[in-house]
């Protein structure tokens, strides 16, 4: 890495009278962490989502930004605040303090006319623009695909060059970990469902591990679904964050303990979150002893969550060592600790291995942790399968696959006006939507998802689910999405809203994301590899009425393993919000249906034919199915 040009490239955001005084202090930070975050210019200001009507700028949609940008900064939301991480180990809003100040100053003189362009953190400049134009346009890691590897992302992150924005940090659309204990709660009720046979889960053993942004809402969900959940968390800081949110019940550093409440709750068929303080491979080893010494299988159901997309720094920590110890390996010898965290990984993987073989139903959450096994010599290949396949399927492939071909994804709106009775209101909106929905008639399976999601909503307030921002999250289709938005834009100019609302969703959804071991796993037609649909979707959302909208490299299961985008949407009570909101959320979700639909699965075909029926606009190439199977067969022989 060239160290000269690394401080260049941080001294051009200063002019010349004071590069003298930041070298040294870059320098510093560039030796000590490998990148120049400029700590000098993080902000003394109370971090957190204000009222809308509280920043300085000449549009609402500018002050939408600025309120969705401070958010994934919250100390109480963001993992490493300081680092401008928001979740996921390194998931950036931006690459250092220098871009956030000038970002919020283009932002507060930012007009109608103009669009706000952001190279992977970088604030490229206002441009002359048009009032339907979006904003903001935001591209992280876009690199050449040749360059697109761990190695050079390293060395370019530390030139300050490009940037990890993992998915809804880098697109500032991130709202606490809401968005992934709705996302796990309807993983588990669904993998309970196709796995178990069971619509209730009380008394049914969930294990699992992470409590980090993302990871740290397994606890909440385990709850909310009803099991009993073990999550084993190396991190005591992470387990005590969660501990304190009201989100984990229990804590211990003691297996025998852990033993001991999981036989009681699973007795007894109580909800429980459990956080186990070690590393998540004693506690799957500790549960092959008991299986062994007893012949009582515990668990029920598997999964992982620890950060694999990044496993050699700092994402897993190996088994071998303690936590401070691992990380001190990490700092002076980063060759060591690789060799452990695959050694560490091989021995992870034999334990689930052994408890699957009895009866236990594991699958790969899309954190790239079969992917990484898988390179580290672990046992998970999958006799006959293809390259995105494993000896265990990724929740995509079994569990949620099908419900994204349904038009089902995680859709999500926050309430500006930071008032919980604006978010009330919204929550009694989306559940009339949907009821109305199932009134009017849907299919069996459409049906289910509605009745889970309404379910969600009604359980969200007991439960204690915003963390920073008013926002709600919920899986929705494309009737659902659009409904639910042009509802609440009525609202608004009601004044039953009192302020804009801005729409949004995870990248992980229906069309947003190309990722061959996660989102696309389920694409069997050879084209998982492919990126056509993320890039599109990104395309036509920015001339379709988003406000804002973002494309990714990387994001869930790592760099250079992904492109995903997303959009931000303000409704702010006008007739033309109304009008982007059914244009942009019908693509934001045909675009991913059509394109499971030509891979042939079997309900996107159903839910783009039913569309095609409701809209005659809509035009759809549809595959035709090969009749006789031989003359493929004839045609390799000959």
């Amino acid at each position: 890495m060239d160290l000269l040009l690394a401080l260049r490239n941080a001294l051009r955001y200063f002019p010349p009278e004071i590069q003298k005084k930041l070298v040294l202090e870059f320098a510093e930070e560039l030796r000590l962490y490998g990148h120049i975050y400029m700590y000098r210019f993080f902000p003394d200001i109370e971090m957190r989502a204000y009222p809308i009507k509280d920043y300085p700028c000449k549009t609402k949609s500018a002050a939408a930004i600025m309120l969705m940008i401070m958010n994934n900064l919250d100390p109480s939301v963001a993992q490493f605040p300081q680092e401008l991480v928001t979740y996921g180990g390194n998931g950036q809003v931006f690459s250092n303090w220098a871009q956030f100040w000038l970002v919020m100053q283009y932002l507060s003189e930012m007009t109608e006319e103009q669009t706000l362009v952001m190279y992977s953190g970088h604030p490229l400049g206002l441009f002359p623009s048009h009032r339907y134009a979006p904003r903001l346009i935001i591209t992280n890691g876009m690199v050449i695909p040749n360059y697109s590897t761990r190695d050079e992302y390293e060395k370019m992150f530390a030139l300050g060059v490009t940037m990890y924005g993992q998915m809804t940090a880098g697109s500032y659309c991130y709202i606490g970990p809401q968005g992934i204990v709705h996302g796990t709660v309807l993983t588990v009720l669904n993998a309970g469902r196709r796995y178990l046979k069971a619509e209730d889960l009380s008394g049914k053993v969930f294990v699992t591990s992470g409590l980090g942004g993302m990871s740290g809402a397994q606890a909440k969900a385990a709850v909310i679904a009803g099991c009993v959940g073990i999550i084993a968390e190396v991190d005591e800081a992470a387990l005590l964050k969660r501990y304190k949110q009201g989100w984990l019940m229990e804590i211990s550093n003691n297996l025998d303990h852990c033993i001991a409440r999981l036989r009681d709750a699973r007795k007894n068929k109580i909800a429980l979150s459990l956080g186990y303080h070690g590393n998540v491979v004693d506690l799957w080893e500790r549960l092959v002893y008991e299986l062994d010494t007893t012949g009582e299988l515990l668990v029920d159901l598997g999964s992982d969550q620890t950060s694999c997309h990044n496993p050699f720094s700092g994402g897993y920590y190996p088994v071998q060592l303690g936590f401070e110890e691992a990380k001190q390996l990490l700092s002076t010898n980063p060759g060591k600790f690789r060799t452990m965290v695959q050694e560490s990984l091989r021995r992870h993987v034999a334990a689930i291995n052994r408890l699957a073989d009895k009866g236990m139903f594991f699958w790969d959450y899309g954190n790239a942790f079969l992917l990484e096994a898988q390179r580290a010599g672990a046992d998970v290949e999958k006799k006959g399968g293809n390259k995105t396949e494993f000896r265990y399927p990724s929740y995509v492939q079994h569990i949620m696959g099908d419900i994204f071909s349904l038009g089902f994804g995680p859709f999500r709106w926050v309430c500006t006006s930071g008032d919980p009775q604006d978010l009330a209101t919204t929550d009694s909106i989306a559940m009339s939507v949907l009821e109305d929905s199932i009134r009017r008639g849907v299919s069996t399976s459409v049906k289910q998802q509605y009745h889970d999601n309404i379910r969600w909503i009604r359980e969200a307030g007991r439960h204690s689910l915003v963390v920073g921002s008013q926002a709600r999250i919920l899986y929705s289709d494309q009737r659902g999405r659009v409904s639910i938005a042009v509802a609440i834009n009525r609202a608004i100019s009601e004044g039953r809203i009192k302020a804009p609302v801005v729409l949004s969703r995870d990248h992980h959804d229906v069309s947003g994301t190309d990722s061959p071991y996660r989102e696309t796993s389920n694409i069997y037609d050879g084209s998982a590899f492919c990126a056509d649909m993320a890039v599109q979707n990104f395309v036509g959302d920015a001339f379709r009425g988003a406000t804002w909208v973002a494309l990714h490299n990387g994001g869930g299961v790592g760099w250079g393993e992904v492109i995903n985008g997303g959009f931000g949407l303000v409704l702010d009570g006008s007739t033309e919000a109304e009008e982007r909101a059914k244009m942009m959320l019908s693509w934001d979700v045909s675009n991913g249906v059509a394109r499971r639909c030509w891979s042939g699965n079997d309900y996107a075909y159903e839910t783009i034919c039913q569309a095609m029926k409701e809209n005659v606009m809509l035009k759809v190439t549809l595959p035709q199915k090969v009749a006789d199977e031989d003359i493929l067969e004839q045609a390799l022989q000959s």
